[in-house]
């Protein structure tokens, strides 16, 4: 399923959340960088990288972009092969974001040595809640007066300055980073998935979520509004220590699964790239 994203990006646009035509998914990696600045080709030379890549969805285009972003969360096992990858949450756990700076030398030159500015929001991923999403962002509101859906926790964050939580988009966050230096941001996500559903009588699923990043660079009078890159993954959300439990559940089902079975799934990696948003200009 492909997701667009339309430009150009105006507040109301930034707000609505509505994000469609997703491309398809990659999975993640699990290695510690070191204390410099994140580069894409340090990642990507990472032995782990080497061994699982075959593994990584074979309609991916692997085109190089200007940026990567990576969550620090493992991905579900119980996901099919070419299917978008899932990753789930603990509700209000601090989850590290790695913002990787990926340009080939002399790509970008307008932005070197300067800020962009990266928008990070938390969207549905069915379309029928996406259309009602003022509705349902406004309906939480109520239900948890004073509360934030998503949170960036500054103390563990690295690398961002000018940090911005708008007290009216109780799903956005924001920050500005320089690309060459480290930058980790950490989120918290205050909403549970369940908290969405139609019918509330116990062993809901929960709804999807999308984690996206939209980034963007200075323009001619010094507004951050020209849009540079974006991307997002699938997420669930639980009640603290249940996206643990949930994992550990996908996991033994797997191991029950005969071999050839198993080959229809992907394997979980320990981190998840966020896969690009495409935009129609």
């Amino acid at each position: 399923m492909a997701w667009a994203l339309k430009l150009p990006l105006t507040d109301e646009v930034i707000e609505s959340g509505l994000v469609q035509d997703f491309d398809a998914s990659l999975s993640g990696i699990g290695q510690e960088l070191g204390a410099g600045a994140y580069s894409m080709s340090d990642v990507l030379a990472l032995p782990i990288f080497k061994q699982e890549e075959s593994n990584l969805p074979p309609d991916s285009d692997n085109k190089i972009l200007p940026f990567q972003y990576v969550l620090c969360a493992a991905t579900s096992p119980a996901v099919k092969l070419h299917d978008e990858t899932l990753t789930y949450l603990n509700q209000g756990q601090s989850y590290e974001i790695r913002m990787l700076d990926n340009r080939k030398i002399g790509e970008l030159p307008e932005i070197t040595d300067k800020m962009v500015k990266s928008i990070i929001r938390v969207v549905f991923h069915d379309r029928r809640l996406q259309y009602t999403e003022h509705q349902q962002l406004e309906g939480w509101r109520w239900n948890r007066p004073g509360d934030r859906i998503l949170d960036l926790d500054i103390p563990m964050s690295v690398g961002i300055i000018d940090p911005r939580a708008n007290p009216t988009q109780l799903n956005t966050v924001e920050f500005l980073w320089d690309p060459s230096k480290r930058t980790s941001v950490f989120i918290q996500v205050h909403c549970i998935s369940t908290e969405f559903t139609m019918r509330k009588h116990g062993g809901e699923k929960g709804v999807p979520f999308r984690v996206q990043i939209d980034t963007f660079k200075e323009n001619e009078n010094e507004e951050y509004t020209e849009h540079l890159h974006s991307a997002s993954c699938q997420v669930k959300v639980f009640k603290p220590k249940g996206a643990d439990r949930k994992q550990k559940t996908d996991r033994e089902k797997m191991e029950k699964r005969a071999p050839q079975e198993k080959e229809k799934y992907q394997p979980s990696y320990e981190t998840t790239i966020l896969t690009e948003v495409s935009i129609q200009l």
